[in-house]
């Protein structure tokens, strides 16, 4: 989750669509204009160990969009895929 906050914050596309499940992936990654990623507050998580097939992630990520501070939450599941650790979608709350 935090190596995908960050390729967000940098504007790595291809780290992006790499760990994005290929069932859901784009076939691009848009960033917005104006948009500065400023803080990622991990709130909870479930599964996601050696042992799992999958998890969630409930996070909140500060941002500043033209100079106006905001913030979004979700709680995203994440799936192994080929052996890796894949985001999968944003799941309902």
């Amino acid at each position: 989750m935090r190596s995908r906050y960050s390729a967000f914050a940098v504007e790595d596309e291809a780290y992006l669509l790499r760990t994005w499940h290929p069932a859901t992936r784009p076939a691009r990654v848009e960033f917005e204009r104006g948009l500065r990623w400023t803080g990622l507050e991990i709130e909870a998580f479930t599964g996601g160990s050696p042992i799992h097939t999958d998890g969630t992630v409930t996070f909140r990520a500060r941002y500043a969009y033209r100079g106006r501070p905001g913030e979004m939450r979700e709680r995203s599941r994440f799936v192994r895929h080929e052996g890796a650790w894949v985001y999968l979608d944003a799941a309902g709350e």
